[in-house]
């Protein structure tokens, strides 16, 4: 039968399938619009079935926040090209919002769903890898960041006393900080006493070999030598603690200090609740 290319046309528009594949479509179905699109849905699904075993290393994480509350997702795709593509980017933060909404705190069945479309445009494999949702009480400020890449994304929530703190301009800045230098630097742990013994114990032994093969060591006293031994895992820890490092936006002083010179110009004590941290593929 006659097929008109304006209709082709039209199908693609909605599909987002081949021009001839458009056609075939309409031709098996008489040129009924929806029963072919309806086809070139059904064999769009059958193909992201056949890909879904290809591997997902590109995407992007997104956050949805307001107030003292707030969702971060992290999204798959195959391709670097995709997770640039604007409708990749929109559906994302349509799904955040939608988690956010509703207070999901695992993938659900709803936002894989909402892939599904796009994903049979696109003709990649795609999947929600996973999602957190905060929520604070009201003596906290909950602050976001995403890379401008959006393959790193945090959420800090910091707690003041008082709670009429959270309104402070700086307290809200120094939130919004927090999260950039976490980005920056990404530390393995957030305090001191989150790193675990046997951490530190398979440290302490990587540092004393060094130190034994260090000709300079050789002839010092045993006490001396555990001065520095203990003088390398406390840098050690600095260097990998979060509240210990050198804040971003003054490395003269730690994270620690910097909140406590913060808090003491707000008039207030403020303390680090909570930070999650997505980054892509981790």
């Amino acid at each position: 039968m006659d097929i008109k290319a304006a209709d082709v046309k039209a199908l693609r528009d909605v599909t987002g399938a081949g021009m001839m594949e458009c056609k075939k479509a309409l031709v098996e179905c008489n040129g009924d619009a929806a029963a072919a699109e309806k086809l070139l849905k059904e064999k769009g699904l059958a193909a992201v079935a056949k890909r879904a075993e290809r591997a997902t290393a590109e995407g992007r994480i997104f956050i949805k926040q307001e107030g003292t509350k707030a969702v971060i997702v992290e999204i798959n795709c195959e391709t670097d090209f995709v997770a640039k593509n604007a409708d990749f980017i929109a559906l994302g933060n349509e799904i955040a919002a939608v988690a956010f909404e509703k207070g999901y705190t695992t993938v659900t069945d709803e936002l894989k769903n909402m892939l599904l479309d796009l994903a049979t445009k696109i003709r990649e494999n795609m999947s929600v890898r996973r999602l957190e949702l905060i929520e604070a009480p009201a003596d906290c400020v909950v602050s976001k960041y995403i890379h401008s890449d959006g393959k790193t994304g945090v959420v800090t929530v910091i707690k003041a006393d008082p709670a009429a703190a959270v309104e402070n301009a700086d307290v809200k800045a120094f939130g919004y900080d927090c999260c950039l230098h976490i980005a920056a630097f990404t530390p393995a742990f957030l305090r001191r006493e989150d790193v675990s013994e046997e951490y530190i114990a398979e440290q302490r032994g990587i540092f004393k070999a060094q130190m034994d093969n260090d000709e300079k060591m050789a002839g010092k006293p045993d006490n001396v030598k555990e001065g520095i031994l203990n003088g390398k895992i406390n840098k050690h820890l600095a260097e990998i603690c979060f509240l210990d490092q050198a804040f971003v936006k003054d490395d003269k002083v730690s994270v620690s200090k910097k909140m406590e010179m913060v808090g003491k110009d707000a008039g207030a004590k403020l303390a680090l609740d909570k930070a999650v941290t997505f980054i892509l593929g981790a």
